[in-house]
């Protein structure tokens, strides 16, 4: 896995290639040892990089562009990751042949989110590169995107059968955001299971209501009961 990773192989051909599924294939590419990928640290260890960013672009256009060296300098600073991660972190900068950026632009959390819960086929070609460029730098939002997709997917199609699953997996991606739904929604597990099969929800009720609260609010509410009831029933 690692050996095609590095070569810039994408996750899916990879996971195609050697018969495995796509989230295995990506938690070990993103683990520096198999250790690291059977406990799910790899990415969160992945994701520490970027605290040293700035320090690894300065070195870098100060001449020195030996990853050995600067995973050296960057653990004395406090760094636990590995020398991958930091040779795949430079990677880009490497490939580009031009000096590494001063200061890294920076996306809105407002326009990530954008990106992360948008339609993949109403996305266009700039924006798609844009998250691309950000689940590389950032493996966490890679299984954050993933549960988001999977999510609307099933309640479009409505695969409320699916659900079980999509609960699993939120819970095992390490990241309490997501933990936090899932234990939310396993509390009306029953109710949202038939939202995403059925094709009857509460709209309907709840337009009802508010026009009961409509018609309450036209009499100031001195309207009694049998007034209230009256109004309703010829207000149709």
């Amino acid at each position: 896995m690692h050996t095609l990773y590095d070569k810039g192989v994408q996750i899916d051909v990879i996971a195609k290639t050697l018969g495995l599924d796509r989230k295995t294939v990506r938690r070990y590419a993103h683990a520096a040892t198999p250790d690291d990928a059977s406990r799910g640290t790899g990415s969160r260890r992945y994701g520490q990089i970027h605290a040293y960013s700035p320090y690894l672009c300065r070195r870098w256009n100060e001449g020195c562009t030996d990853a050995a060296r600067l995973h050296a300098e960057i653990v004395e600073l406090g760094y636990r990751g590995s020398k991958r991660t930091v040779r795949r972190h430079l990677q880009q900068i490497r490939a580009s042949g031009k000096p590494a950026p001063d200061k890294p632009k920076e996306l809105t959390v407002r326009k990530v989110t954008w990106l992360i819960t948008a339609h993949p086929d109403k996305t266009d070609e700039g924006n798609a590169l844009k998250l691309k460029q950000l689940l590389a730098h950032c493996p966490e939002l890679e299984f954050v995107t993933d549960c988001v997709r999977d999510f609307a997917q099933m309640m479009t199609e409505r695969r409320g059968s699916e659900l079980e699953s999509w609960l699993t997996l939120a819970e095992n991606t390490g990241l309490k955001p997501l933990q936090s739904l899932a234990r939310g929604l396993r509390q009306d597990f029953d109710a949202v299971t038939a939202e995403l099969t059925l094709e009857w929800s509460s709209g309907k009720v709840e337009g009802n209501v508010n026009r009961v609260k409509r018609i309450k609010r036209d009499s100031y509410g001195r309207a009694g009961f049998d007034l209230l009831r009256r109004q309703i029933l010829f207000a149709d």
